[in-house]
């Protein structure tokens, strides 16, 4: 059998790497590792929501049809939502690490996309 030199370097290389590979060496001394950025994501998501809410229910709205316009706002958000949800999957970006991740994140994102609806249109003057 002919052995090559480099051959036997390659098999002890991938051997160190196999034994000696470690999370932490693998980081650089500046870089950080991407921990909670989901709850991190979906904190802002909630925050600027509940900012918006606060917006657009501080003051009484004046619109005839109250109920059907709040049901018109959260079915276009909920699509816009859903419109980014399915791009999230798409691009294998749509996965997490636990049922209260996944959770979290889909509510804030259809509360900001609810609350964004609804300040645009009560807010902007473009549909009253």
């Amino acid at each position: 059998m002919n052995w090559n030199f480099l051959d036997i370097l390659d098999i002890v290389f991938d051997a160190l790497e196999l034994f000696g590979s470690n999370s932490s060496s693998d980081l650089s001394y500046h870089e950080k590792p991407k921990k909670y950025f989901t709850e991190k994501l979906s904190a802002v998501f909630l925050f600027s929501s509940g900012v918006l809410f606060f917006f657009v229910f501080k003051d009484p709205l004046s619109s005839e049809k109250y109920v059907q316009t709040l049901i018109v706002a959260s079915l276009i958000g909920a699509a816009i939502s859903f419109l980014l949800f399915f791009v999230l999957h798409s691009l294998e970006k749509y996965y997490f690490k636990s049922v209260f991740q996944w959770l979290f994140f889909s509510v804030s994102v259809l509360s900001f996309f609810i609350s964004l609806v609804l300040w645009v249109y009560f807010k902007s003057g473009l549909f009253v």
